[in-house]
């Protein structure tokens, strides 16, 4: 099972105003005279923008695609050379206001997405875009939450989308080797994605994902027999009841509600403040005493145990009468205690100073003294760390953050959550073994610099070859070379990850969840059939294709009960909507196949 990556879901459903009637892409074409290849603009300044144009170029569909990005854009951009070759138009602009906008186009245009990564950006060019053209579906990139909801009711016909909000449960669950507990509802119903082991066969609605030859996975492979099921099979399942978790992440979250231990605190501060070779000879001056002091008072006419500790104190600091007709043997052992007791007074004076000026030196540097075994290592605050940070504290993990700028994002977010934070550059080894690399459970490796990215994973195999490494990484195929080439656990592209999601909301498609499985994106989306379409009049079956679409459930014509077991032999009519669980590919050619053919186009946009 070396090759079974785990998946979670995300769920993106929109959320669109009430009792406005949204018009479909369909309707919009028909409105237009002249080209009817529906015309979408994307704006964006970080590699998501570049991920979901080609994306869109690759959707199957005719149309076309502008892009606006700033004239000075970041070097982690790819270049657009190959998309303008492919007809994709470019502009370059300092800002996105409403002259940027007609510029480009946008008046009459099908939809619009804003990627740029500032949430303030993005609301104020949703507004301009909005004058330049009402009728416009956005497709809003939003980091904040309650922000998120606001321009939700703002905005009719809008999807209000985190990149960081469905990449961060996918980043999670890769660092704690586990499904995550996350699920989307549809219908009555809440789905979520386990093992095969958690799960009663009975609640199973299908196969997500199953180990195949070569340490391979099989995305959506059809239904095995049951002798074929292996209990590690990833599956989609229904919750009965509640979501059921697994016993790791249960008692995960029974940590989540624990009390620092402040003892656990002054070990760890020692252990940072105190050298190795000071604390054994502590050690050896201690146990000489203790032993010479246990034989003078054998030896010695004492009451108690407070006067044996009594005589062999005084005997430590010189204070002791000297009797000359006591016993050899507790002469001897007199003489070793005075000895010892001289050695070890200024022994425990360099270690109170010692550790006093270590610990104050690893305060400045921002070195950490409330790690122990067991803790997950985070490299980068930005929007998709801070979200990571955020779930991984709410399952009670300990965690300690590392990023170069101490006014990051997340700095804030770690503070108010008590996680230590380590300004540095995590591709130094000593910034690695500061955060106690060697005793973590999981490196994360969430910053935005793919050459820092894979630096400070190959220093922290370097230092201990067993931590379990997730790397982030912009180019999926780079990435996929990387995780096989250096054996990182799991090196995933959140714009590759969330780019689809994105597309498929530009493409007015009702996505209801993506499910992020081994290196593919699987979405959970529905299909309406319209009339004339290849499906209309098709056997259901027709629908299904193992490795690529499954249907989960189907809904009839004019009907509000969802069938959960539809009869793959069923004649689907216009009309009839059907939920299916598909890879990009074949969610587009089923998309293809319930659309009609307009005027010599193939509009797939399915709604």
């Amino acid at each position: 099972m070396s090759g079974f990556r785990l998946a979670t879901i995300a769920s993106v459903a929109t959320e669109p105003a009430k009792d406005v009637p949204r018009r479909s892409l369909v309707s919009r074409l028909r409105d237009r005279n002249g080209d009817d290849r529906p015309h979408f603009l994307v704006c964006g300044a970080d590699p998501l923008v570049y991920t979901l144009a080609e994306e869109l170029m690759s959707s199957g569909r005719s149309l076309r695609l502008t892009v606006i990005v700033p004239r000075d854009l970041r070097a982690d951009v790819p270049d657009f050379h190959d998309l303008r070759s492919r007809g994709v138009r470019v502009i370059a602009a300092d800002r996105l206001d409403e002259r940027t906008f007609r510029a480009a186009g946008l008046a009459g245009a099908a939809a619009l997405a804003l990627v740029m990564p500032d949430d303030m950006i993005n609301l104020h060019a949703a507004l301009c875009a909005r004058a330049v053209e009402g009728d416009l579906r956005l497709v809003i990139r939003m980091f904040t939450t309650g922000l998120a909801q606001g321009v939700r009711r703002l905005f009719t016909d809008c999807a209000v989308l985190s990149d960081a909000g469905m990449a961060a449960p996918a980043f999670v669950a890769a660092a704690l080797g586990g499904v995550a507990p996350t699920h989307f509802r549809y219908a009555g119903r809440t789905l979520y994605v386990a093992h095969r082991a958690e799960v009663a066969d009975a609640h199973v609605v299908l196969t997500l994902a199953a180990p195949a030859d070569a340490g391979q996975v099989a995305v959506l492979p059809g239904e095995p027999e049951p002798d074929d099921r292996l209990p590690t099979d990833l599956v989609l399942a229904e919750a009965v009841g509640r979501v059921a978790e697994p016993a790791a992440t249960a008692r995960r979250l029974v940590r989540s509600g624990r009390r620092r231990r402040p003892w656990l605190s002054v070990r760890r501060a020692m252990r940072v403040g105190i050298s190795r070779k000071l604390a054994i000879a502590v050690a050896v001056a201690v146990a000489i005493t203790v032993a010479a002091g246990a034989v003078l008072t054998s030896y010695t006419h004492v009451d108690g145990v407070w006067e044996s500790v009594y005589t062999t104190l005084l005997t430590v600091v010189g204070s002791s009468d000297v009797e000359p007709h006591r016993d050899p043997v507790a002469q001897v052992a007199q003489v070793v205690l005075t000895i010892a007791g001289v050695a070890l007074l200024p022994l425990v004076t360099a270690a109170i100073v010692d550790g006093l000026v270590k610990t104050r030196l690893a305060r400045d540097r921002g070195e950490v003294l409330g790690l122990h075994a067991d803790h997950v290592v985070l490299v980068g605050l930005g929007n998709v760390g801070t979200r990571v940070l955020r779930q991984l504290n709410d399952l009670g993990l300990d965690v300690v953050a590392i990023d170069r700028a101490p006014d990051a994002r997340g700095a804030r977010v770690a503070e108010e959550l008590g996680v230590p934070l380590i300004v540095g550059d995590a591709s130094r080894d000593e910034i690695l073994r500061a955060a106690s690399i060697d005793t973590c459970r999981s490196l994360l490796v969430l910053s935005t610099d793919d050459a820092v990215n894979l630096q400070a994973a190959l220093h922290a195999r370097a230092a201990r070859p067993d931590v379990r490494v997730v790397l982030r990484l912009f180019d999926d195929d780079f990435a996929r070379r990387v995780e096989h080439a250096f054996n990182i656990n799991i090196s995933r592209s959140v714009s590759r990850l969330c780019a689809p999601v994105f597309a498929a909301s530009m493409l007015d498609r009702e996505v209801l969840a993506t499910i992020p499985v081994d290196r593919h994106a699987v979405l959970v989306a529905t299909v309406q059939v319209l009339p004339g379409s290849a499906l209309d009049g098709a056997p259901l079956s027709s629908a299904e294709k193992a490795g690529r679409a499954r249907v989960i459930s189907m809904r009839a014509a004019g009907q509000d009960w969802v069938d959960w077991t539809p009869d793959p032999r069923r004649i689907l009519v216009a009309g009839d909507e059907v939920v299916v669980v598909a890879r990009r590919g074949g969610l587009r050619v089923l998309l293809e196949q319930a659309t009609p053919l307009i005027e010599g186009q193939l509009d797939t946009a399915g709604q």
